[in-house]
C-alpha cells in the first residue's frame, strides 16, 4: 500500500502484461508510412492502416503504452465536460454534430475492436456524466445537455446520481465505455504486427526531412524512409504550422485505491469545479473495485510547481472525505495539451505538407480523440473525404479569431518565460542550500545549471535551458522532475528526457 507523499507508477502498467521490448532497427528502414508515437493515436492510426494492407512501421522513443496513454483516467466517452454549448457557439450547430459524430465513432471503433480481437481489457459500457454542487452553475448544465442533445447524443439533464454525495445536477449520456487501456493497446500492437506491421520500442525520432519519399533520423543513428509520416507523440516533436502557439501543456494529479465494490460509482463522473474533480471506477479483486480520483490540474514547470504535493493530498483528502472506505495504493499524474480553440488538431502537419500529418491537442479526452484521429488520418492517406476533416483540420482558418483571449493569453505565459527566463534571479540558491530529494537553478560558471540533490546526498547538474526552444525549466519535487513551462518537456534528474516536444537531454554540468 502506498499511503505515504509521492508518486508511484499508473496502476495499468502495473497490472499489464509487458513481455520483452522490442528493439530499435538494426539498420536504415524503408516503408510505406511510418508512425512516431506508440500511445492510442499512433497505434490507432498504425492498425488501421495496416488492416486496410499498408506496409507500416512505427516508432516510439520507449515502451508502447508508457506515456500519456498508461497514465489516464482510461474514460471512453464524446461528453467532454462541457463542450457541446461551446462548440454551437463558435462552431455553430454543424460543427458540434461533426463533433458527436467522429468522438462517438470511436467508441463504437473501439468496441469493435474489442468484439473482434476478443481483447481482455476489462471493458464495461458506462454512462458518461459532467457535474456540478453549485446550485448557481445549473443554468450552464442545462445548456450543456441541450447542446449535447442538438449534436446527436443521448443526453439527459439529471439531478440524481449513484454518488455518494449530493449533486446540483448533472448532464447524463449513456451507452459510453470504460476500459484497461494498455491491455487494450498491446492487444492492438500485437494484431498489427500479425497484419505485418512492425513496432520499433526504444527509438527516439530526432530528426524529420520531407519529401518523396520523408526521411526520419533517430537517435541511434539510423534512418527511416517513408512515404507517409504521422507525428503521434501527444505534443508533436516536428512543428512546420507553429501548432505550439495553440496548445497549452497541463498535468494532473491521479489517486487510485481500493473501495467496496457495492458502493463503487458504475458510471463515470467529472465536474469542472474545485480544479476538476473526476472519478470512476474499474474492476479488482476479492469484492473490490479500484477508484480512480482525478484533479488538481497545474502547468508544468510554472510557478507553484513546488506544491504539487501539496495539491496530491487535497485531491487524497477530498478522495476519502467522499468515499471513506478508500484505500489509497496509487498514485500519478497524466499530461495534457489543450488546444486554444478546444478542438484537437488532426490532420496534415502543415499547409505545404502533402505526406505528413499530426494528431495533438486531445484536451484530456486522447482516448476517444486518438481512436477518432486513427480513422481520420487512415482516410486521409488514401485520399478518402472524411465529413469531419474541416473540423480537425490543423490547418483551419479563422481559428486565431475564434480562440481569441486563450491564445492571447498562452502566448503571454510563453514570451513571459522566454524574457523573465534570461533575466538574473533576485536571489541566487547555492548547492548547500538544496536537501537530499530537492532540486533548484543555480548559477554554476556563469551558466544557468539545474541541479538536484538525491536521497544519497550526490548532486546531479545538467543546462537549465530546456532543448526544444530554450525555456528555463522549474523542479517538480513530487516527480523528481525537471518541467518546461512553455510547451511540456520534462526531464529527469540526470537529463534523460521524460516526454516531449524536445527530443534531446539536458546536457551534463560539473558542480
Amino acid at each position: 500500500m502506498n499511503t505515504e507523499q509521492g508518486l508511484r507508477g499508473s496502476y495499468w502498467i502495473e497490472t499489464a502484461p509487458g513481455g520483452e521490448p522490442t528493439l530499435p532497427p538494426c539498420g536504415d528502414l524503408a516503408v510505406e508510412v511510418a508512425v512516431i508515437g506508440g500511445g492510442v493515436a499512433g497505434l490507432s492510426t498504425a492498425w488501421e492502416l495496416a488492416r486496410r494492407g499498408h506496409e507500416v512501421a512505427v516508432l516510439e522513443a520507449d515502451r508502447i503504452a508508457a506515456g500519456v496513454t498508461g497514465h489516464t483516467t482510461a474514460k471512453l466517452t464524446a461528453l467532454h465536460t462541457l463542450v457541446y454549448d461551446h462548440l454551437r457557439r463558435t462552431r455553430g450547430r454543424e460543427g458540434a454534430r461533426l463533433y458527436a459524430d467522429s468522438q462517438s465513432a470511436a467508441i463504437r471503433r473501439a468496441a469493435e475492436i474489442v468484439a473482434d480481437l476478443e481483447i481482455e481489457c476489462e471493458w464495461e459500457q458506462a454512462a458518461a456524466c459532467t457535474y456540478v454542487e453549485n446550485p448557481q452553475r445549473v443554468t450552464q448544465l442545462r445548456a450543456e445537455a441541450e447542446a449535447a442533445r442538438e449534436a446527436g447524443l443521448p443526453a439527459e439533464f439529471v439531478t440524481e446520481t449513484e454518488l455518494p454525495y449530493p449533486v446540483a445536477g448533472a448532464v447524463r449520456v449513456t451507452g459510453q465505455a470504460q476500459f484497461h487501456p494498455v491491455k487494450y493497446l498491446r492487444a492492438l500492437a500485437g494484431d498489427l504486427r500479425r497484419r505485418g506491421g512492425t513496432v520499433y520500442e526504444g527509438t527516439r525520432v530526432t530528426g524529420l526531412t520531407e519529401g518523396e519519399p520523408c526521411v526520419l533520423a533517430t537517435d541511434a543513428g539510423v534512418s527511416v524512409r517513408a512515404r507517409e509520416v504521422i507525428v503521434a507523440t501527444h505534443y508533436p516533436v516536428f512543428d512546420r504550422a507553429l501548432l505550439s502557439t495553440r496548445l497549452s501543456p497541463r498535468r494532473e494529479l491521479v489517486v487510485a485505491g481500493t473501495v467496496d465494490a457495492n458502493t463503487a460509482p458504475r458510471d463515470m463522473y467529472i465536474t469542472p469545479e474545485q480544479n476538476t474533480r473526476s472519478v470512476r471506477s474499474a474492476p479488482c479483486t476479492d469484492g473490490k473495485r479500484l477508484l480512480l480520483v482525478t484533479g488538481e490540474h497545474f502547468t508544468p514547470g510554472a510557478p507553484g510547481i513546488a506544491d504539487v504535493e501539496e495539491r496530491l493530498a487535497r485531491l487524497a483528502a477530498w478522495a476519502t472525505d467522499r468515499f471513506p472506505d478508500l484505500t489509497p495504493t496509487h498514485r500519478w499524474a497524466t499530461q495534457d495539451n489543450d488546444s486554444t480553440d478546444t478542438v484537437p488538431l488532426v490532420g496534415p502537419l502543415h499547409p505545404g505538407g502533402h505526406h505528413t500529418y499530426v494528431a495533438t491537442g486531445f484536451g484530456g479526452w486522447g482516448l476517444s480523440g486518438g481512436i477518432m484521429a486513427g480513422l481520420l488520418i487512415a482516410d486521409l492517406v488514401e485520399g478518402r473525404e472524411v465529413a469531419w476533416a474541416g473540423l480537425y483540420d490543423p490547418r483551419r482558418l479563422g481559428s486565431v479569431v475564434r480562440e481569441g483571449m486563450s491564445f492571447l493569453k498562452h502566448q503571454a505565459h510563453v514570451a513571459k518565460h522566454f524574457v523573465g527566463d534570461r533575466l538574473p534571479p533576485v536571489t541566487a540558491p547555492t548547492s548547500g542550500d538544496l536537501a537530499p530529494g530537492d532540486g533548484a537553478i543555480l548559477r554554476v560558471g556563469g551558466h544557468q545549471c539545474a541541479v538536484q540533490r538525491d536521497d544519497s546526498g550526490q548532486l546531479h547538474a545538467v543546462s537549465a535551458r530546456c532543448t526544444h526552444l530554450g525555456c528555463l525549466v522549474a523542479f517538480n519535487h513530487a516527480e523528481q522532475a525537471w518541467e518546461c513551462p512553455c510547451h511540456g518537456s520534462r526531464f529527469a534528474p540526470d537529463g534523460r528526457i521524460l516526454q516531449g516536444p524536445a527530443v534531446r537531454p539536458l546536457e551534463k554540468r560539473e558542480v
